[in-house]
């Protein structure tokens, strides 16, 4: 324990003697009635002049006032216990708000844990200290930047939530505190997390570095996949995957439910690090299942998942080529996908597709709709080309893309490619040491992709990566229709491809909340912040005479990379003066200060509302007797 001004305990010690000896110095005196004061005045004055002091006698008002005094002057010095913590005056909060976060291993999970923490380095923070708060998982949010309001703090940081999916990348928050930091001399930087994070290789923040790691389990068994699969007409076979991610072997049921009744379990051995499968016939008649694991491990997020069957509905695709008899062959052969070709990008278009494909055409204006442009020549209101790539070497951007699920990309040859601008609506899905070669994304209600090279400059047509890589595009760009298409990640916006005969669409959320979309150039759109919860969202499209048609999505709390929860002691981040970020659990050099006077001040400020009472008592007294008397008149 410390203290932060110990010349206060002097001051007060000053107070408290001072109060003592006025005290001593009063004048005490009795009321008496007597007949003549004459005789009185000679001794008063031998009094005053030869006693100035007098004896201490007991007065509770005078020990309130010492007991005042003693809580007032330890108050004042500041006491503080050295704790894990800051104590800078520029403090940059970054708080994982990613599924591992939702851990139960902490009380009541690792983000609440999290966010208390956070709110105990801002009580921590001396008077004037400004705070930014980041939450990273998926997109990175600012609740709070750059201010000193306490109340903004505390409301900014309880109100994170958890966010299913995303994973954790850190690149973006610790940018943008680096930014912030070289703003500031006296800044350090609190990462509230347990771990399990994305940390960019070549990055140094020119403040020092706190890091509380959070979690103690690392016990989680996850659903990993689950599917309905129509093999051939009639036949449906129910397929599920899980995983065990922690270190030791269990044996976990695995509860099936088709259409809400129970259909079977199963009692899976899982080794540490290990996959078991389940693959059965089910009635051809189901339509949705929906699988959970009996029993509790760490993180019960991922512990259940849906699946809907493939829609027998097709999917109608518009093919504008000049003769690419690869797309036209790989598209024609994918189930459900009804293929409409033109060989202009002049050509008068006549139906209302799901999803476009411009292979080496570019109409203007672009038609409506989902679309898939395949080698562009120009530029359009969408995207920049700016070049020409020579023999890139293609690799994909992320580890967990899920257009390249399947998909082994080391054995693609290119010639070359054009250079697409990733603009600020898309993400790379495949990326070259000289630029994009596949983005998409989602602009103006509509979803795009785009691919920068011919397919007649490259052996994908000639490479099994080729059809899985066309059937993740479709399933991205024509979603809804069940299978594998009908999967979309949480906390993403969801695009619903529409007619034009569609009047109105009407979402129902897993909790059973509704919500009405209007139909805009082919399209409608449920915001990212509505897809937040994990299972079905069953999708009504109305025309005038009613339900046109109906579809199923599926959001599932899987996510390879958040469902290994075993905290991580270090972060590999080079901070100011070198080295890599530890647990602050062993950095007592580096230690925050957990000031508690405010206790103290409290109790003296009630030791002095009695002292004030009782000295008014005899006031009090009056009073109550002149409002009995006015009463009683």
């Amino acid at each position: 324990m410390g203290l932060l001004a110990p010349l206060m305990l002097g001051l007060g010690a000053a107070v408290m003697a001072g109060i003592v000896t006025l005290y001593i110095l009063r004048l005490r005196r009795e009321e008496r009635t007597v007949s003549s004061t004459f005789l009185w005045q000679q001794l008063v004055r031998d009094v005053e002049a030869n006693a100035p002091w007098q004896r201490l006698r007991n007065n509770w008002l005078m020990w309130l006032q010492l007991l005042a005094a003693l809580l007032l002057a330890p108050a004042l010095a500041r006491p503080f216990f050295k704790t894990a913590g800051v104590s800078g005056k520029n403090l940059i909060l970054i708080i994982d708000r990613s599924a591992s976060m939702g851990a139960v291993d902490a009380d009541p999970t690792r983000l609440e844990r999290a966010k208390s923490e956070a709110i105990r380095l801002i009580d921590q923070l001396p008077d004037g200290a400004r705070a930014t708060v980041m939450a990273i998982g998926g997109e990175l949010d600012v609740p709070a930047a750059a201010t000193n309001d306490r109340r903004e703090l505390r409301n900014a940081i309880n109100g994170i939530q958890l966010r299913l999916g995303g994973g954790s990348d850190m690149s973006q928050a610790l940018s943008l505190a680096g930014a912030l930091a070289a703003r500031e001399t006296d800044s350090e930087v609190a990462i509230l997390s347990d771990g399990q994070v994305t940390v960019p290789t070549s990055t140094t923040i020119p403040a020092k570095i706190r890091f509380f790691p959070l979690g103690e389990s690392a016990n989680n068994q996850a659903i990993a996949a689950v599917t309905l699969n129509e093999l051939a007409p009639g036949a449906l076979t129910f397929f599920a995957r899980v995983r065990n991610n922690g270190a030791e072997r269990v044996v976990r049921r695995l509860v099936v439910e088709l259409d809400g009744t129970l259909f079977n379990a199963y009692d899976i051995e899982l080794p540490p690090g290990q996959d078991q499968t389940i693959n059965v016939d089910v009635p051809a008649s189901t339509q949705i299942a929906h699988v959970y694991l009996d029993g509790t491990d760490a993180l019960p997020s991922d512990d259940q998942a849906w699946a809907v069957r493939p829609s027998n509905d097709p999917i109608p695709v518009r093919l504008v080529t000049p003769g690419n008899r690869f797309l036209a062959t790989v598209l024609g052969l994918m189930p459900r996908v009804a293929v409409t070709a033109y060989l202009t990008e002049t050509a008068a278009f006549t139906d209302t597709p799901m999803l476009t494909v411009l292979d080496a055409s570019l109409p203007d204006p672009l038609p409506e709709g989902n679309l898939l442009i395949i080698a562009p020549y120009r530029s359009t209101a969408y995207f920049s080309v700016t070049g020409v790539l020579d023999q890139p070497v293609p690799r994909p951007s992320l580890t967990e893309e899920p257009l390249l699920r399947g998909i082994e990309l080391g054995e693609v040859n290119i010639l070359r490619s054009v250079h697409v601008e990733n603009a600020p609506w898309a993400h790379t899905v495949i990326d070259s040491s000289s630029g994009p070669l596949l983005i998409a994304g989602e602009v103006d209600g509509r979803r795009i992709a785009i691919l920068g090279f011919d397919l007649h400059d490259s052996d994908l047509p000639l490479n099994i990566a080729f059809p899985v890589l066309m059937a993740n595009l479709v399933g991205y760009l024509a979603p809804g229709s069940g299978g594998e298409s009908a999967f979309i990640a949480p906390n993403q916006a969801l695009n619903i491809s529409v007619t034009s005969d569609v009047e109105q669409v009407r979402v129902t959320l897993p909790n059973g909340a509704t919500v009405e979309l209007e139909p805009r150039q082919g399209s409608a759109t449920l915001d990212a912040a509505q897809v937040s919860q994990a299972g079905i969202y069953t999708v009504e499209l109305h025309g005038a005479g009613g339900v046109v048609n109906t579809q199923r999505y599926v959001v599932n709390a899987y996510s390879e990379s958040e469902a290994t929860i075993n905290p991580v002691p270090v972060l590999d981040i080079a901070q100011a003066g070198g080295g890599v970020v530890g647990s602050t659990e062993t950095e007592q050099a580096q230690a925050g200060k957990d000031e508690w006077w405010r206790p103290l001040a409290l109790v003296a400020l009630i030791v002095l509302l009695i002292e004030w009472v009782l000295a008014q008592r005899g006031g009090m007294t009056r009073l109550r007797l002149w409002w009995r008397a006015r009463r009683t008149a």
